[in-house]
């Protein structure tokens, strides 16, 4: 097992990280930006180095200075949580370098799953299925006509090393289609540094369905089942669920499965999700892979009762996947929202000091936070500060549980999502588990009454 793990991220999923560090018994570091010196990952993690200004890239993105930190601690590994350097290739590659085990998938899988259009011929000469487009990147707009032939409108135009929306644009017209390729090349190349996009079919009305998916360092990979996603905005997700409204046994296994061989035959390692949409006709369709722990692990934790963040940790300490987690079994019904400090109508982001903080608890409550009576929300980052988790015997009872739990969270000082995640789940499409990706827009007028 591992001596020490510094953990290159901030907020609530570096205090997850050093929450199981320390029942395993494993000393670790913080690294902090200036904005961050008063966060509890600083207070509670044995050490704390910090690693330049406010600015992520002068900070959290900044791979010398995260080594640096590394190297000046001793550390024998590195956790990178989510978003910042957690699919960084680059940087798995640095930690080798250094001789500092990288918790999360080697460099090659990282870049394989990074880049969409290889990641998407991977799972089909896999056997998974994936939306009808384009094998590789469109590089000129004579390829993008081309694709656009053969794809039919509507089609979506996406980038190749994408994520979160960005380089993203869907096509329903062809007038629109060469301006849409232009805006969504130059976005990628703003966003990630790559300009490339490949194009895909269109699905209308889908649903978003994730699955958690482990894997240890000796070639086996299972799954845990998977996590409706579909209640988003702007392709960000707000409320995450598990199981699926959708999904039935039958089906869990026989996907979960199919993606878990897939997995070991590209000798992926450690945790990562397998996202699929779900068209009105109940076919699952491969979209991508984020090869890392993800915001909305607790909800897998919640029916699975296995620690992912600790079993992370164990597999890439060399650990077999049998030992670590076992048989799986799935019980009950769990839920998350997001709360983020923003207008709950308007979206904006509300940076600020938080004058009240009250959490509520209760039997299959968890609230996931590193916020706290009188923090102060700096503005340049995500505006995540809290994942509120239920658990109840099943989806009517998980409804109940978070709706009261809603009631009961007391944020002062800033504005928060709160508000809107009590309109959802008072929504009689959400509570019939009706869902699909344009839900939102659907609530959007009666949260405008």
């Amino acid at each position: 097992m591992f001596r020490k793990i510094l953990i290159a991220n901030r907020g609530e999923i570096a205090l997850r990280v050093i929450c199981a560090c320390k029942e395993l018994g494993i000393a670790t570091v913080a690294v902090y930006s200036e904005a961050d010196r008063n966060s509890l990952h600083v207070r509670f993690a044995d050490e704390a180095v910090c690693i330049g200004p406010p600015r992520s890239g002068d900070s959290y993105l900044n791979i010398p200075h995260v080594i640096s930190a590394a190297e000046i601690t001793n550390v024998d590994a590195i956790h990178p949580g989510y978003g910042f350097l957690s699919e960084n290739a680059n940087f798995a590659e640095v930690c080798e370098a250094s001789h500092i085990n990288f918790i999360g998938p080697p460099a090659d899988i990282l870049r394989l799953m990074g880049e969409k259009d290889h990641a998407r011929r991977e799972m089909a000469a896999a056997g998974i299925p994936i939306i009808p487009g384009t094998e590789g990147v469109v590089e000129d707009e004579a390829a993008v006509e081309k694709a656009a032939e053969t794809t039919g409108f509507p089609l979506i135009i996406k980038a190749s090393a994408g994520g979160g929306g960005r380089g993203m644009r869907v096509v329903r017209r062809r007038a629109e289609l060469i301006p849409a390729f232009q805006t969504a090349r130059n976005e990628a190349q703003q966003a990630f540094g790559i300009p490339d996009v490949y194009v895909e079919q269109f699905i209308e009305r889908p649903r978003h369905i994730e699955f958690q998916v482990l894997g240890d360092r000796h070639g086996s990979v299972m799954h845990l089942g998977e996590r409706e996603c579909s209640i988003q905005r702007r392709h960000q997700k707000l409320i995450e669920e598990s199981p699926s409204p959708a999904m039935d046994a039958q089906t869990r296994e026989q996907l979960g499965t199919c993606v878990a061989q897939a997995l070991e035959k590209i000798g992926y390692s450690g945790a990562g999700t397998v996202e699929f949409l779900r068209d009105e006709e109940g076919n699952y369709y491969f979209i991508e892979m984020n090869a890392r722990i993800q915001v909305e692990h607790p909800v897998t934790e919640m029916v699975t009762n296995v620690d992912l963040i600790k079993s992370q940790i164990r597999v890439a300490a060399g650990e077999k996947l049998a030992n670590v987690v076992g048989q799986v079994e799935f019980r009950g019904h769990s839920i998350e929202c997001r709360i983020n400090a923003e207008d709950p109508e308007t979206f904006v982001p509300s940076a600020g000091r938080i004058t009240a903080f009250q959490m509520p608890g209760g039997t299959g409550v968890r609230v996931d936070t590193a916020a706290y009576a009188e923090a102060v929300i700096p503005p340049y980052y995500d505006s995540l500060i809290a994942k509120l988790i239920v658990r109840g015997r099943d989806r009517v009872e998980s409804i109940a549980r978070m709706r009261r739990a809603l009631e009961m969270f007391i944020i002062e000082g800033i504005k928060t999502s709160i508000p809107l995640h009590r309109r959802i789940l008072a929504d009689p499409d959400f509570a019939a588990g009706n869902l699909d990706t344009h839900f939102l827009d659907r609530l959007a007028p009666v949260l405008a009454e």
